[in-house]
């Protein structure tokens, strides 16, 4: 029987002490092996990508931009190669969102946090800013010992710290103008920030991007992924027992000990594990964690640990992957001498690869079948339709044509509702007066007014459906639009 607790007995909870632990700075070490060299293959492919895309050219003929990749904020428009977007189809944006989101949770339940791990920018300028440090102070140790330096103001010291935040600098300098370039023409962008010519709201921009990239990226580090990032946290209510996650096997590691007491203990015959306590993979980690204590929320799952361990292995002789991509399930049927079964192919990642193929599906339908001729029509409310002297009725619209090809387009207007009636353009010359025909500035918007008139002998009693064809006469591509025609 449980035995009752005096209240008074209960000593009171410290709250003198921080509401958060203090900072302990990562110094991780440099690693070779399979999981770094893909970290670099990554690294190169994305930067590369942000920072030269907007200089790669596209022909879309004389008078439109010539840049591959551009977010034309003025016209409203945004260029990706061959494919052009207007505001009216912002849908497209939408549609990739869905993508990306789910493309994210297809990562999470095939391979745990991979997007954080290789592909995140946090994790990239991160891991560049790293290799420039060690570049300029050294390895781990070498770091670690300058940074405890009795005599930190000697000027070789300075000059190095001068030296890494100088480039740095430059590194979040660059990254800032890259992201304004996609806003621009990039060559004529940057001859004016040279110049001092550009547009204030650019320097603005680069300043602030500068200066993200540079706090982020330099100080705040793994900071961002375990306090700032909401993917942690969402991450794990979107996994399940068959993700495969970087994980500590310890069916092989446990127990531990040295390299001499486990050669000692096996040649007694004696249980003993293949991890030798060596914390390498700690040392490695950019998050400072030890992948030995089990999941954390601060493991971005990089996969360094992995090498580092198996660069040990190697040396001692034991087989490589003592930690790996794997998940319990594996663990504890290797307890039971079973073999290890992995389940890729399962419900959850079948259904998110279906949503991508469906909603991807649906977008390249959609824009390869849409049409580059528009039309709206809006019905004027005051008045909604007028009587003329000889008793016919006119209603009035205002109608907005948008040519969204790169040529000159000319039109034919038709009006199928009143029998008999007559569609005039106000304030545009027509060739043919019954059937209005005019011409359409390429890749724009025009406004026309359009005045519907049912002869007096067929005047409608009620209000009726009018439907507006918009015909271009060389292509013979058509569009339309449905409104009323309204009796007085």
């Amino acid at each position: 029987m449980n035995k009752a607790v005096n209240p008074n007995e209960l000593k009171p909870a410290d709250d003198s002490g921080p509401l958060y632990a203090a900072r302990k700075k990562v110094y991780p070490q440099s690693v070779s092996g399979t999981f770094r060299r893909i970290k670099w293959t990554l690294m190169a492919i994305c930067l590369g990508v942000y920072y030269f895309l907007p200089f790669v050219r596209w022909n879309r003929g004389l008078g439109a931009p010539s840049q591959a990749v551009l977010i034309d904020l003025p016209n409203s428009r945004f260029y990706f190669f061959f494919i052009e977007l207007w505001p009216q189809e912002v849908y497209y944006f939408t549609g990739l969102l869905i993508v990306a989101a789910v493309a994210l949770f297809l990562m999470n339940s095939v391979g745990g946090r991979i997007w954080c791990g290789y592909l995140c920018p946090q994790t990239v300028w991160t891991d560049l800013f790293y290799a420039v440090e060690r570049l300029v102070e050294g390895d781990r140790r070498e770091r670690m010992k300058k940074d405890k330096s009795s005599d930190p103001l000697k000027l070789e010291r300075i000059s190095e710290i001068v030296l890494k935040h100088s480039i740095w600098l430059m590194i979040a300098w660059w990254t800032g103008g890259a992201w304004v370039l996609y806003f621009n023409d990039a060559p004529t962008l940057v001859k004016e920030l040279v110049t001092f010519q550009a547009p204030m709201i650019a320097y603005i921009w680069i300043g602030i991007l500068t200066a993200t990239t540079y706090v982020l990226a330099g100080f705040m580090r793994e900071q961002v992924c375990t306090y700032m990032c909401p993917w942690p946290r969402i991450q794990a209510a979107l996994t399940d027992e068959w993700a495969l996650n970087v994980t500590y096997r310890y069916d092989r590691g446990e127990k531990r000990t040295s390299v001499k007491k486990a050669a000692e203990l096996r040649a007694l015959g004696q249980q003993v594990g293949d991890c030798v306590d060596c914390y390498q993979c700690v040392a490695v980690c950019p998050t400072g964690i030890d992948i030995r204590n089990g999941p954390q929320l601060e493991c971005i799952q990089c996969g360094l640990c992995i090498d580092a361990c198996d660069n040990v292995m190697a040396k001692i002789g034991r087989p490589k992957r003592l930690i790996g991509y794997d998940n319990d399930i594996n663990i504890h049927r290797r307890q039971e001498g079973k073999a290890p079964i992995y389940r890729i192919v399962r419900a959850r990642t079948v259904a998110y690869s279906a949503i991508i193929a469906a909603v991807g599906g649906i977008m390249i339908y959609t824009l390869a079948t849409r049409s580059l001729l528009d039309v709206n029509v809006l019905h004027d409310r005051n008045p909604v339709a007028v009587k003329l002297s000889d008793g016919s009725i006119r209603n009035a619209y205002t109608v907005r044509l948008l040519n969204k090809s790169g040529y000159d387009r000319v039109i034919a207007i038709d009006a199928d509702g009143p029998v008999n009636s007559t569609v005039h353009v106000v304030g545009v010359d027509s060739v043919t007066p019954d059937r209005p025909m005019i011409v359409i500035p390429r890749d724009s918007t025009s406004e026309l007014r359009l005045l519907v008139t049912a002869p007096a002998d067929n005047n409608p009693e009620k209000s009726i459906p009018v439907r507006f064809h918009v015909t271009d006469i060389g292509l013979g591509v058509v569009a339309s639009a449905t409104d009323n025609f309204v009796a007085p």
